[in-house]
């Protein structure tokens, strides 16, 4: 299939089951095994994240169900925005740090010339948060399903960001025979 759909309802189970808001509604679609168009929506936030390639990346806070296409367009901010200092901002699972997670922070803490900071958030709006630039960096070592990420992917390329496989520095594929992503790297 060169074109389709990719929907996650509900991604952000857990925090969804605690009764946190950072869950999300994922809608990507995907050509040739690479999200071109998303759209991640946090309703409990109220936050709607949405871009492609060809018309950039945007944040809308406030969003409801009752806005329109209109109305949305008129109080979304295109991303990324600049947050000024000096830290390294890494975003990490809310539900699922590691120790390889951990790890990875750590020797970026002992490497890097400036301070590095942590947030944890659940849900696709880890890639989000890069996207918007209020994180440099989200490191996924644990696993993670191909509609878990592919909205949320389509909105990091449209903000000019990146998500790289872990070991081979290759973007992230869709519509493999196993939906199950490798580890990866947003920035």
């Amino acid at each position: 299939m060169d074109r389709f759909w990719m929907v996650d309802p509900l991604d952000g189970t857990k925090e969804f089951i605690k009764r946190g808001g950072d869950f999300t509604v994922n809608i990507a679609l995907v050509e040739n095994n690479t999200p071109v168009t998303g759209v991640v929506y946090a309703p409990v936030l109220q936050q709607l994240y949405y871009g492609d390639p060809g018309g950039g990346a945007f944040i809308c806070n406030q969003a409801t169900i009752a806005d329109t296409p209109e109305s949305i367009a008129r109080k979304a901010m295109k991303i990324p925005l600049f947050f000024p200092g000096n830290a390294i901002r890494i975003v990490a699972s809310k539900s699922h740090l590691n120790e390889a997670t951990e790890a990875f922070i750590e020797n970026l803490d002992k490497e890097a010339d400036r301070p590095v900071e942590t947030v944890s958030i659940g849900s696709s709006l880890k890639l989000c948060l890069v996207a918007e630039g209020k994180a440099d960096i989200y490191p996924r070592f644990g696993p993670t399903m191909e509609w878990d990420t592919a909205a949320g992917h389509a909105v990091v390329k449209a903000a000019g960001k990146s998500v790289l496989q872990a070991d081979n520095q290759k973007e992230l594929r869709y519509n493999k025979e196993n939906l199950l992503n490798p580890f990866f790297i947003v920035k």
